[in-house]
């Protein structure tokens, strides 16, 4: 039997490059939040970034199939709304599933009979 520190690639964890981007986090996390999309104005309301971050983010996200915007018109005012795509969804739950495995696997530090927790001041 192996022990877990011999395990080839146990602590070799698939996060996403596109996701794991603080901005885009808080994009993807506000999108799953709300099934039926959000609107620029609220998107940025709740992820803090300017108007040309934010653009800029989606553009990123859109491009690998992880977003789809609609551009439309409401009160003859331009409107974009933005939503995660039935592959955006799956892959952020996937993501989100290898961040709690990270969680996990760093809880054990504190639980750990010889674990040594670093102590700050």
């Amino acid at each position: 039997m192996k022990s877990e520190a011999k395990t080839e690639g146990r602590y070799a964890y698939s996060l996403e490059r596109a996701m794991h981007e603080p901005s885009r986090l808080s994009i993807l996390t506000s999108l799953a939040a709300h099934p039926e999309g959000l609107v620029f104005a609220d998107l940025k309301t709740l992820t803090k970034l300017t108007d040309g971050n934010l653009s800029r983010q989606i553009q990123i996200l859109q491009a690998d199939g992880l977003i789809a915007v609609e551009k439309s018109f409401v009160k003859n005012r331009p409107q974009t709304r933005c939503s995660l795509t039935g592959e955006g969804r799956k892959r952020f739950l996937d993501y989100i599933a290898a961040l709690e495995q990270v969680v996990r696997d760093a809880g054990r530090v504190a639980t750990h009979p010889h674990g040594r927790v670093a102590t700050t001041g």
